[in-house]
């Protein structure tokens, strides 16, 4: 039998050899990337569902890193310029790489070079997988199964999920490095740390860093996997390099999710998992619902719903043919036959998850609701359905090796036909990039995200077109009115007509003004409120006249209302580093240096072993 599959590292090249197979397949992967995102070369950017949100946020980046602000907190943009607090909740990762590709490619191709190199991380990523098991050949073709499949192109087209997007990268790294063993007749602990553990933790943060609920997955896959091996291999090696690789992965991200948790009591965070259309309960696999409100959902719920269950049944389909075939074991190998069980048993787990009989998990699991979809689960199965479906159908013969090959290309070929068709999303005038930049440009903002907002806040009442600063007599006046010409638009507008406003007051700067320190001087004709056209949030420390100001009225709106006296009043309002803040700051040093430790220890275990 020809060998196909084996459990143990591959034996390294001497010094001198070839490279060339190697170097081949990272070009067919890289290939394949590029020609699933051709459609967009072409007609250009898919505006899927997330698209608008992450171009806000990319650009609203970019202006911090102007301003000298490194790691933003706050976005200026959304609400109608009114700002919130989307950069404490939304991991740094892709709206920062997201920023730095628009600066280097320009904003028309960001979108679509952050696709490509979401694409190239998941078939490289899972082909780095298959290779601790598979010949070179057969992990080439598992990393473009990977990302030709449907939840792939359907993460890229439809909803280009930038952030959720790169878990197919890092969700196989995480299963290489758990279920690595480089040296299983080690002792313990020079069995955990054979070089795999530090590597771990970085997949492990990776994945807190690009997606929140991509963190809370990649956690309890890294549990079930290091449980599960822990038992194949009866050995307690597996667990504790988990345990150690979660602790590395938590200190190092800890500048992320720290403010993130201790903030959540200061916004209305219950809508990530409240709002109908994000609330697990409405999206188990082929649910349909009454609320017309809902139509559009379940029409992407029905497609999901397709793919996820066609994902599952090409990996278990392909599994059983592959262990017909005899290609998942080799006889050479100790412990071969029981590599694939843990890949196996995250398409059974995942089928289960995507149904309500598993609905005791999603409620009793901590954080599991924030995962808002069941069907996100697929991320995890992209990597096995690959691996098993590379393995089912790889011929051993020369010419039929030649014929598959050119079978999957032309499958390939048509599965980016279909994306194209059927996933790609045309942007509305409002919503293209040249659109998008003039209305960010033009300070108009953008809609606000409902989970951000204050916790007695509507940000629905904040109006479009508000002064930086208006003087009203009454704290808790209505600014704003429905647009008389357009009543099916329920956004409120203000016109300096309305006179709703004493007065209005600039924010020094402009436009270019630093968005977390910004400067207002008024001359009020009377004493009075400044309502600020910015979202409140205690991290904001306001000044009137060089005195803090501890106690604001509330506004429905959530704003900023601010008592100044009659005369010149100089206002400043800066953004505070909160305890939290530095608090996160001490741990991630801490985990910096605690991963370096393991590096270095790592080192001398692998020096000591080769020596």
């Amino acid at each position: 039998m020809e060998r196909q599959f084996a459990i143990e590292e591959a034996p390294q090249p001497a010094r001198g050899a070839k490279l060339g197979p190697s170097f081949t397949g990272l070009a067919i992967i890289l290939a394949a990337a590029a020609l699933a995102v051709a459609p967009q070369l072409i007609r250009g950017n898919s505006c899927g569902h997330d698209f608008n949100v992450h171009l806000v946020s990319w650009l609203d980046c970019v202006n911090a890193w102007r301003h000298g602000i490194v790691y933003p907190h706050w976005t200026p943009s959304p609400n109608w310029d009114a700002g919130e607090p989307r950069f404490v909740f939304y991991p740094p990762l892709t709206w920062m790489l997201g920023a730095a590709l628009g600066l280097v490619f320009s904003w028309h191709f960001a979108p679509i070079v952050l696709t490509f190199l979401c694409l190239a991380g998941t078939g490289l990523a899972t082909r780095a997988l298959a290779l601790k098991a598979c010949d070179e050949p057969v992990a080439t073709l598992a990393g473009c199964a990977a990302i030709f499949s449907g939840f792939t192109l359907f993460t890229a087209y439809e909803r280009a999920a930038f952030p959720e997007f790169t878990g197919g990268a890092w969700l196989p790294l995480l299963l290489l490095f758990a279920l690595r063993d480089r040296r299983p007749s080690a002792s313990l602990v020079r069995r955990a740390l054979d070089g795999s553990t530090a590597l771990l933790a970085l997949a492990l943060a990776a994945s807190w860093l690009s997606n929140a609920p991509l963190g809370v997955m990649a956690s309890y896959l890294l549990a079930a996997v290091a449980l599960l091996a822990a038992s194949l291999k009866k050995s307690w090696a597996p667990i504790l390099r988990a345990v150690i690789a979660a602790a590395l992965g938590l200190g190092l991200t800890a500048v992320y999710w720290i403010p993130a948790a201790w903030e959540q009591r200061w916004v209305d965070i219950r809508q990530a998992t409240q709002d109908p259309g994000y609330n697990f309960e409405n999206n188990w696999l082929f649910a349909r619902h009454n609320d017309p409100a809902l139509a559009l959902h379940d029409e992407v719920l029905h497609t999901v719903s397709l793919i996820s269950i066609s994902m599952i049944v090409v990996a278990l389909l392909c599994l059983a043919i592959a262990w017909r075939r005899g290609t998942l074991a080799s006889e050479k190998t100790t412990g071969s036959r029981r590599w694939w069980i843990p890949l196996a048993a995250i398409p059974c787990v995942a089928l289960f998850l995507l149904f309500p009989v598993s609905r005791p998990i999603w409620q009793l699991l901590p954080k599991f609701k924030f995962l808002q979809y069941p069907w996100r689960w697929m991320e995890a199965v992209e990597a096995p359905m690959a691996i098993f479906f590379a393995a089912a159908v790889w011929p051993t013969g020369r010419r039929a090796r030649r014929l598959v090959a050119a079978v999957c290309a032309v499958a390939f070929a048509c599965a980016t036909a279909c994306a194209a068709t059927r996933f790609f999303q045309v942007c509305n005038p409002e919503d293209t990039v040249p659109s998008s930049l003039a209305d960010y440009h033009a300070g108009a903002g953008f809609e606000g995200m409902y989970e951000y907002a204050p916790p007695q806040g509507d940000i629905t009442e904040i109006a479009m077109g508000l002064p930086d600063a208006c003087l009203v007599s009454d704290p808790t006046a209505e600014l704003g009115k429905v647009d008389a010409d357009n009543p099916d638009n329920n956004n409120l507008v203000w016109t300096a007509g309305q006179d709703s406003c004493t007065a209005t007051f600039p924010f020094l700067g402009g436009r270019a003004t630093n968005p977390e320190h910004l400067r207002v001087s008024a001359d009020a004709p009377q004493s009075g409120y400044l309502v600020l056209r910015l979202l409140s949030f205690p991290a904001w420390r306001v000044q009137v006249n060089g005195l803090t100001i501890t106690v604001l009225p509330r506004r429905d709106d959530g704003l900023i209302a601010v008592p100044v006296p009659r005369g010149p009043s100089s206002l400043r309002i800066d953004w505070t580093t909160t305890p939290d803040v530095l608090l996160s700051r001490w741990v991630s040093l801490l985990g910096v240096l605690a991963l370096t430790a393991v590096c270095l220890l790592e080192r001398k275990f692998y020096r000591a072993s080769v020596s």
